[in-house]
């Protein structure tokens, strides 16, 4: 790659988005620019050329891509709807993409046929970057482990966590580690037209989880179950959490209940030569979000 290439991320004020940004500068091979739509308060590092917009904003998203050669692509829609203009005006300037795409996509399966609903709309995507004539790779995570976030009010009020479907099993994933695979795909050549499917190390239940994060604050944590319309109707109720988001989530909790355990993969190492965090980890750098 040559010296200084420009790169824009986009959703860059998020979990992820944040952490690439900052990866990427710490190459010093780069320039970086970020989207988003809070440009007055994204409070990135020095040295980001922050633009104001987002996916939806055809002006904006033009604007951003002048000049670029590669793009992180964070697609933060729950259909595919747009993706056509996206995909459309994002070949047109650069060369490669990087798309954090989702585990819940299945090989084999038209986008159309996918069997979960987010599988459905990411699935759209990628195959829209597949035939965009894109140097493009593309990232299937598992489950984030900033989800667990969603318990901070509870657990900074008290020592119980109420949810439903405390059994079911995920193998939590470090942002900072899907980060550091974008990176290496973003700057390196030998990753074109590459799935990398991410997991964390282990597999933890949600009360496992809660119980991890007490070991960490060194505070007991438990975890309450709540009956599935228990769990939608708080989720409802909370301003924070997007309502269209919420049955989606809860059934994919329940099939994960019957479904086999999450595998895990080592391509988080093979990628950046080091392991993926475990989710202690992530709690020790996220300490403070739930004190």
């Amino acid at each position: 790659m040559t010296s200084r290439n420009r790169i824009l991320v986009t959703g860059a004020t998020g979990n992820v988005g944040r952490q690439v940004v900052s990866q990427l500068l710490a190459t010093d091979a780069v320039a970086v620019r970020a989207l988003t739509r809070r440009a007055a308060d994204a409070e990135l590092p020095g040295g980001v050329e922050v633009r104001q917009g987002d996916l939806a904003d055809r002006a904006a998203l033009e604007s951003a891509l002048e000049g670029v050669d590669a793009v992180f692509l964070m697609w933060p829609f729950h259909g595919a709807e747009p993706a056509g203009a996206v995909v459309d005006a994002v070949a047109r300037h650069a060369r490669r993409v990087v798309l954090l795409s989702s585990g819940a996509v299945r090989d084999g399966f038209a986008p159309e046929r996918q069997p979960h609903p987010v599988g459905r709309s990411h699935a759209a995507v990628e195959q829209l970057i597949e035939r965009s004539g894109l140097a493009w790779t593309r990232l299937r995570p598992s489950t984030f482990a900033a989800n667990t976030l969603w318990w901070a009010g509870q657990i900074r009020g008290g020592d119980v966590v109420q949810g439903a479907y405390g059994a079911a099993p995920m193998a939590l994933l470090h942002e900072a580690d899907i980060a550091a695979v974008a990176v290496r795909a973003l700057t390196e050549d030998g990753h074109d037209r590459t799935t990398y499917t991410l997991t964390g190390p282990e597999v933890l239940t949600q009360a496992e989880q809660v119980r991890a994060i007490g070991d960490v604050l060194g505070r007991p944590l438990g975890w309450q179950e709540l009956s599935h319309e228990a769990a939608r109707a708080r989720l409802l109720a909370d301003d924070g959490f997007p309502d269209a988001f919420v049955d989606p989530l809860l059934d994919s909790y329940a099939e994960l209940l019957d479904a086999p355990r999450p595998a895990l993969t080592d391509t988080v190492e093979q990628v950046t030569g080091a392991p993926a965090r475990a989710f202690r980890a992530w709690v020790r750098d996220h300490r403070a979000d739930f004190s």
